[in-house]
């Protein structure tokens, strides 16, 4: 008998992936989507179009205990993957508010009605690097004191301390993933991996003229998200639930993100940057990355896509897309 698995976020980068490994494991894929997802399925759902009619899809807002808990009831799952976060990393925090409706009510929502209607299932919570913060040592691990600056940060560890919560005191098999930062072709275009190599292909095509970043010397871990939604996985398989720094452990600059970017299309990425201050970040002394020991002695994960392959996956897949724009002229695929 197939194992049952609900995904919050399932539309998103991390969901879509997981979704399509769970299926190749023969699970009953179940998904959490807003309703305007399914009434244009084509533009809001694009990353699920290849497994669509494979999966089970509930409309319902992860703010509504009442709609959550019907889904649970209906469903039962045997496994949970809470992905669904609003993930802008606002230092401002001009988003507050909405942040923390959306990121610890969700959670506290989720975790309440899998304990009313599925108490067996297990629990795994999309936690973030940037729960560390303004860190004090690097690398980090499960040990490092949390010090988030952001009110996405202070929503995750929030998320963190209640998914603990449910396991130490309602006997959950609960785990937190603290998943540093993960890219793929099915990253948005918010996110600078994804401007740089998409600005990288324009630039190639000649639909673009120049690039604007800012501190192209600020470092980040960044690894596959095919390879950390198997981490997921790989905690909920475990006999004792536990918590997991996932990580490559090895440093990148966004100036190296550039050179790997525009030097795969033989571009110098110096002849096209122009680099303003309006988007630089507050200075981080210690920069964040991660040590995922544990996950590798545990788990037996380790990340199996380099920097460099992860950069040429997603110039490939804006090359790509570009040059066949036309054919998805009603999609509203964030590239």
């Amino acid at each position: 008998m197939s194992r049952i698995a609900l995904i919050t976020g399932i539309s998103g980068q991390d969901g879509s992936y997981l979704a399509e490994m769970l299926l190749k494991k023969n699970y009953e894929v179940h998904g959490i989507v807003m309703r305007s997802e399914l009434e244009a399925p084509e533009g809001r759902l694009w990353r699920l179009s290849g497994i669509l009619d494979q999966l089970t899809l509930h409309p319902a807002s992860i703010e509504s205990y009442p709609s959550l808990l019907k889904i649970a009831q209906k469903v039962i799952p045997d496994e949970c993957y809470h992905l669904a976060a609003t993930s802008y990393v606002s230092y401002a925090f001009e988003d507050e508010f909405s942040i923390f409706n959306s990121n610890v009510n969700g959670t506290h929502y989720i975790l309440s009605v899998l304990k009313e209607a599925a108490p067996h299932c297990r629990f795994y919570f999309a936690g973030s690097s940037e729960m560390f913060g303004k860190a004090k040592v690097a690398p980090q691990d499960e040990e490092t004191p949390f010090h988030p600056r952001s009110a996405y940060g202070i929503t995750k560890v929030t998320g963190y301390h209640l998914t603990c919560n449910y396991r130490d005191n309602y006997n959950m098999f609960a785990c937190n993933g603290i998943l540093y930062n993960h890219e793929s072709p099915r990253r948005g275009n918010e996110f600078v991996t994804r401007k740089i190599t998409n600005s990288a292909a324009q630039i190639k095509l000649g639909l673009a003229k120049e690039l604007i970043l800012g501190n192209v010397d600020s470092e980040r871990d960044w690894g596959f998200a095919g390879d950390y939604v198997d981490a997921m996985w790989r905690m909920l398989q475990q006999d004792v639930p536990g918590d997991f720094v996932i990580a490559t452990g090895k440093l990148h600059s966004v100036r190296d993100l550039c050179e790997a970017a525009f030097g795969y299309l033989d571009l110098d990425y110096n002849d096209y940057l122009i680099v303003d201050e309006r988007f630089f970040r507050p200075k981080e002394e210690v920069p964040l990355v991660g040590d995922a020991s544990l996950a590798r002695k545990v788990l037996h994960w380790q990340p199996s896509v380099s920097f460099e392959q992860l950069i040429r996956m997603m110039v490939d897949e804006d090359m790509w897309f570009l040059q066949h724009k036309s054919r998805f002229a009603g999609e509203t695929k964030n590239i």
